[in-house]
């Protein structure tokens, strides 16, 4: 058998994973900038996008819209109690104690899960139908398109809150520059607050958008989770671009690598890729620091 002949379909496929791969990544960024935390809860927002949405579908007659509306601001309601709860009071604890403070949440987010919906798998149905574009041999799902698009889409909003809003910029001097920020009257606890409402809807937009293409369960979060947090490293930590690059990096390995080992392997490699990225250029393919030693 050819080994190069599955290549275009699987990278078609790593271009989708690396999408949902850096839209998560892209809220681990956001809270990083803000408060200098890695938030591994974030895997669990995008969990949450998908089961909120499909108990909505299921129990009410919401239309599909609808029901993904409401399910994002129901997940950015749980971020800011996730700050509010379990950040702000640990908000002078060493950093530490606040990675173990969200694990737990994301244990605490994934165990009420199972309660609330079941432990059986759910799906979305496609945005537009189970429709496919066919370039020559190679066949596209409809809804890989969303996810790329809702990506790209995510990236233009955030460049636009940086760069064009007043709590953008309140935000972006809160992480660059925390003392001059204080003095100016910013405050860092209410950025960090923030932060997590916006990093809870990218998850739950990623949640909502990768449902219909993946089956969701109360513990699917944390493998997206730690996907995530792995491209957000591996482009660059601190830089929403970092997390793109890194996610499509990640996403197109990962996938070609199951012509050339099983593919019960595959999760394996993005582990090896954290490896090999620290140990050999810890600052990410964009050169940004990994973790700052800022804080409060």
């Amino acid at each position: 058998m050819d080994l190069l002949s599955p290549l275009p379909q699987l990278l078609v496929s790593g271009i989708t994973f690396g999408a949902i791969y850096a839209l998560v990544g892209l809220g681990f960024v956001t809270v990083a900038r803000a408060s200098q935390i890695i938030n591994f809860a974030q895997g669990e927002f995008v969990m949450l996008g998908g089961m909120i949405t499909f108990f909505l579908l299921k129990e009410s007659a919401l239309p599909y819209p609808l029901a993904g509306l409401f399910a994002v601001g129901m997940v950015v309601f749980i971020g800011f109690l996730l700050h509010l709860l379990v950040i702000y009071p640990l908000r002078k604890a060493s950093l530490p104690i606040l990675l173990m403070a969200t694990l737990g949440a994301s244990l605490f987010l994934s165990s009420t899960s199972a309660l609330v919906f079941g432990t059986l798998p759910k799906a979305l149905p496609p945005f537009l139908g189970s429709g496919f574009f066919e370039i020559g041999k190679v066949s596209i799902p409809s809804q890989s398109l969303w996810v790329m698009g809702a990506t790209f889409m995510v990236l233009f909003f955030l460049y636009l809150l940086a760069h064009r809003t007043f709590l953008g910029k309140a935000m972006e001097a809160s992480s660059t520059d925390p003392l001059g920020a204080a003095l100016s009257g910013i405050s860092r606890n209410l950025m960090a607050f923030l932060a997590f409402g916006v990093s809870a809807g990218i998850g739950s937009l990623a949640g909502l958008f990768i449902t219909p293409l993946f089956y969701v369960s109360y513990h699917s979060g944390t493998l997206i989770g730690l996907k995530g947090f792995i491209a957000a490293v591996l482009g660059g930590w601190g830089k929403h671009s970092g997390a793109i690059l890194g996610g499509f990096v990640l996403g197109v390995v990962e996938s070609l690598s199951i012509a050339f080992i099983p593919s019960g392997y595959k999760d394996a490699i993005a582990f090896i890729i954290l490896l090999l990225i620290l140990y050999f250029r810890p600052k990410g393919i964009l050169g940004s620091p990994f973790m700052d030693s800022r804080r409060w």
